[in-house]
């Protein structure tokens, strides 16, 4: 019996140092593929080749023109499944981003500016090579990520657009985790899960939650997405052209099915605002006056709740994401209210086509 022990623990032994020699080659092999994806702008402080996986830390990528930081990554490491250096295509059991932090902007014009685009790289052209052999260069090879996780990550996102001053989200303690990720992308249902807290006017921090699926080459998905005790404070810039009104304070809570199917988007849900306190005086909330509304929030407690249905074709240019939202949200809000819709949207209709003719 002891000398099968023994030679048991020998055969452990070879097995546990075959994998971890495999692991040292492995990730030897997927270094020289990162530092040709790294191309210009991005820095790398220090890489490491561990036994069982690839460390790079201080990624940080800098626009070249802007000198403005979009992404900083603490550290990334990258665990190669052994068996694909063998067979192919190249497979990752786990990528994980450690602490990063992201930023980016929206122009006044409506463009996104951040990791992905810059103003640098607007009207650049790719040079044609003969032979067509640098574009046979460029065709990625087949790359395989069983889970990408994110962990303790920030956003931080201004929005130009609205007018000044500018929106402001940040998002704090990102925790995100995609499963079954191809590359290049093929049309497959890879489960999706997002925690994280969006910061406030307030110290009271808003939570964020999203689960479900998404297709990383159509962008069609099925996602729920809640949002727990968020500032209505941070969507003033968006809000602010259908609410005159001052509103002192209140937080959303939300609940919403995502559909996105060929562009066209399909979202039921429900919005609660609770600790809504709108200031008496001049100025109006989606068309009805605050010195009339604002005794009707107390006497509901200063909590309202709405449901909104939002549809439409994402890629149609007269559907505007952000202007339907808000028409519905404005219109449910009416209606829990008792307000006539229809009536308060005719007067304020006609009180826009006064002001056009004088």
């Amino acid at each position: 019996m002891k000398k099968w022990a023994i030679l048991v623990g020998i055969v452990v032994v070879f097995l546990i140092g075959g994998y971890l020699g495999l692991s040292f080659f492995g990730v030897k092999l997927i270094q020289p593929k990162l530092q040709k994806l790294l191309g210009p702008g991005f820095t790398l402080q220090e890489i490491n080749i561990k036994l069982t996986h690839l460390s790079m830390k201080g990624v940080q990528y800098e626009g070249l023109h802007t000198k403005l930081r979009y992404l900083w990554i603490e550290e990334v490491r990258i665990y190669p499944a052994i068996l694909s250096l063998l067979k192919g295509p190249l497979r990752i059991r786990t990528f994980e981003i450690l602490r990063p932090s992201f930023s980016f902007y929206r122009t006044k014009e409506g463009v996104f500016v951040g990791l992905w685009k810059g103003p640098e790289r607007e009207g650049r052209e790719e040079k044609e090579i003969p032979g067509g052999e640098a574009r046979q260069e460029r065709e990625p090879s087949p790359l395989k990520i069983d889970r990408l996780r994110i962990e303790r990550g920030s956003l931080d996102f201004e929005d130009r657009k609205p007018g000044e001053p500018p929106a402001q989200v940040k998002v704090r303690e990102i925790n995100l985790e995609i499963k079954d990720i191809q590359y290049p992308f093929r049309s497959v249902h890879s489960p999706i899960e997002l925690n994280g807290k969006m910061q406030g006017k307030t110290e009271k921090e808003g939570e964020i939650h999203t689960q479900g699926w998404i297709d990383l080459e159509t962008m069609d998905m099925e996602t729920s997405l809640n949002l727990k005790e968020i500032d209505v404070k941070l969507f003033e810039p968006y809000y602010r052209k259908k609410v005159s009104a001052q509103i002192d304070s209140g937080y959303i809570n939300m609940e919403t099915n995502i559909s996105v199917k060929e562009k066209v988007i399909d979202a039921p849900g429900r919005l609660e605002m609770t600790h809504l306190r709108i200031k008496e005086g001049e100025g109006t909330v989606f068309w009805v006056p605050a010195k009339t509304l604002s005794p009707i929030v107390k006497e509901k407690g200063d909590r309202l709740q709405v449901s909104f249905h939002m549809k439409g074709d994402i890629e149609d240019p007269t559907f505007k994401l952000q202007e339907t939202f808000l028409t519905r949200i404005g219109l449910s809000f009416l209606e829990a209210l008792g307000v006539p819709a229809k009536k308060v949207g005719e007067e304020a209709y006609e009180k826009k086509s006064k002001e056009k003719k004088e």
